[in-house]
């Protein structure tokens, strides 16, 4: 009886200390959320750009140096075109956004006079006026997120390069990790370069079929597609429904504006469920639930930028956690296996 009371207090001080560590932990995540998150981008990064570096200093015998000059250069450019069509995009939508905001007036008319048809009263001209002055707030509050984030990667970009440039100088090309440090590189590696290739391809489709369909801005909306699905699951969900407004402001048809949104929707589907889960193999093994649980805490913690890192920093944890007896069934846990069973849920 005082064994088992015991080891029921040894758990309940154990358990105690875990949610304080944890509590504590968190706390400190937000506060240095500063550093963190550009040090976080830098190692991500640097671990993507690492197998140039060796290529070059391995088999071209650059010095190491200016291997890693050559290939900051490279990520310089690489940036600064793309910078160059994001900020293009925003100043699309904002010298758009009148326009369609005046368009918008005609369809609507059209819904609610098909509701009075059905003797469904609606007060028009009341919802019209709330819509006018609500839109174009709701419009410029969107793009100024957008920019906000836009000028918080260009001002942390100094920072994430200065962190690269030391990732890179302090590894040696001629020693190849190994063990757990192996698995944790090959796993990032390989998350990232997927998601990049598979948001690339799913980003120039939905553009494809927007320009085909006739909706303007078809470009912008294949940029924030590709942008977008970097954020798991919700991402796409919201690239799918946003160019909804400006076809419903476009198009007098209703079948367009269904097309604008189930085409590309079908296209989210089948490289979200069938392709990507495919190309990125069992190196992740993350329970759609825990990513969902990741995207929400990683996303109060950091915001955007977190809910972008959500999943290859809980693809790390969980690859530490299943190395250890210990922490094994935390680790499953993540993976969607309770303990005691031998496949996932």
């Amino acid at each position: 009886m005082k064994s088992t009371l015991r080891n029921e207090q040894i758990w309940l001080a154990v358990g105690s200390l875990m949610i304080i560590a944890a509590v504590a932990l968190t706390a400190g995540l937000v506060y240095t959320k500063v550093v963190l998150v550009p040090f976080v981008l830098a190692v991500f990064l640097s671990t993507v750009v690492m197998p140039l570096v060796d290529f070059l200093v391995l088999r071209c015998k650059i010095p190491q140096s200016l291997a890693i000059a050559l290939a900051l250069v490279l990520i310089v450019v690489f940036l600064s075109v793309f910078g160059m069509f994001l900020i293009g995009a925003v100043d699309a939508i904002v010298t758009t956004a009148g326009e369609y905001i005046r368009s918008f007036k005609d369809p609507t008319a059209h819904i609610f006079k098909w509701l009075e048809d059905w003797h469904i009263k609606v007060d028009y001209d009341k919802i019209l006026t709330v819509v006018e002055q609500q839109l174009p707030a709701i419009i410029t509050q969107a793009v100024g997120t957008g920019t906000v984030l836009i000028a918080s990667l260009i001002a942390n970009g100094f920072l994430i390069t200065f962190f690269v440039i030391f990732l890179l100088a302090g590894r040696d090309s001629h020693r190849k990790p190994i063990g757990l440090l192996k698995e944790i590189e090959s796993a990032v590696r390989r998350y990232i370069i997927t998601k990049f290739a598979i948001s690339a391809v799913t980003g120039l489709l939905v553009w494809l079929i927007l320009n085909v369909l006739g909706l303007q801005m078809a470009f912008v909306f294949g940029l924030l597609t590709f942008l977008l699905n970097f954020i798991p699951s919700i991402g796409s969900i919201i690239a799918t429904l946003l160019p909804l407004p400006w076809a419903a402001a476009q198009f007098d048809s209703v079948w367009p504006i269904i097309g604008v949104v189930a085409i590309p929707g079908a296209v989210q589907m089948v490289i979200g469920n069938a392709i990507e889960p495919k190309l990125l193999g069992r190196g992740l093994e993350l329970h759609p639930v825990s990513i969902l649980l990741s995207l929400a805490f990683w996303g109060l913690l950091w915001g955007y930028m977190g809910m972008v890192l959500a999943v290859p920093i809980t693809a790390i944890i969980r690859i530490i956690l299943i190395r250890y007896d210990t922490t094994r069934a935390m680790g499953n846990l993540l993976g969607g296996k309770l303990p005691g069973q031998d496949i996932a849920l």
